[in-house]
Parts: structure tokens; C-alpha cells; sequence
């Protein structure tokens, strides 16, 4: 799995790609702990557009972050969810607890105004 992080202004995206799996999701929690620890971020966009595949380890790493950051007053979008991801998604009952955008600029217009400079569409690849 391949994790990339981009700030800017106040929003944080972070793109999973590959498989959030039992072998993965200490690596992507570690990317989700990073942006939580940080407090001048409120805004975390999770683009899933890159992930083929995700377990019960790796739903673990989305409910974390959502708990995280509404602990801590922010907001959360995830973007790009398709197939098989948004299947589990759906079956598991965790899609309702989301908000969900097909892209990453539908996500961050549902997390406030955009900030100067703030990270462009990669989801729906």
C-alpha cells in the first residue's frame, strides 16, 4: 500500500492506494495519527479512489480517524469509495457515518470554504 499525504491551508488529504489490510493498516493509522496530533488541521479529506481492496483492519483505520478528528472539532470526507470498498462499506453499516463525495473537490466543498491552494481532484481515477 502506498500512502500519500498533501496540507494545504487547512484541509489535509491523504490517499490510500493498494490494499488497507492487516499488513497495512499500521502504516495508514500511523498517517491518520500524524494529521490528528497535529492541531492547526481541521479538515481531513481520505481519498480512497487508489484502494482495490480493504479488510476489517482497514476499516478500523477510517473509524479512527472519524473519531479522531471529531474529537478534536474538525470535519472528514472520504472520496473516490468504489467497488469492493464501497461494498464493504455499505454492507458494514460504516458508509452511513461518513460523508462520502465522489471526488476530492465535491469533498472539499462539503468541508467548508476552500483554502488557497488546497489539494486538486486525484480521486475517480
Amino acid at each position: 500500500m502506498e500512502t500519500v499525504r498533501i496540507d494545504s491551508g487547512d484541509v489535509t488529504a491523504i490517499a490510500f492506494t493498494g490494499r488497507l489490510d492487516a499488513g497495512t493498516a499500521a502504516q495508514a493509522e500511523e498517517a491518520v495519527r500524524a494529521f490528528l496530533r497535529q492541531s492547526d488541521r481541521g479538515k481531513l479529506i481520505i481519498d480512497l479512489s487508489g484502494l482495490d481492496y480493504i479488510s476489517s483492519a482497514g476499516l478500523r483505520v477510517l473509524i479512527v480517524a472519524g473519531k479522531g478528528v471529531l474529537q478534536r472539532g474538525g470535519r472528514l470526507a472520504l472520496c473516490g469509495v468504489r467497488g469492493n470498498v464501497r461494498e464493504v462499506l455499505t454492507v458494514t453499516g460504516l458508509g452511513m457515518l461518513f460523508d462520502i463525495a465522489e471526488n476530492r473537490d465535491q469533498a472539499l466543498g462539503r468541508l467548508g470554504p476552500r483554502a488557497s491552494g488546497a489539494p486538486g481532484n486525484p480521486c475517480g481515477r
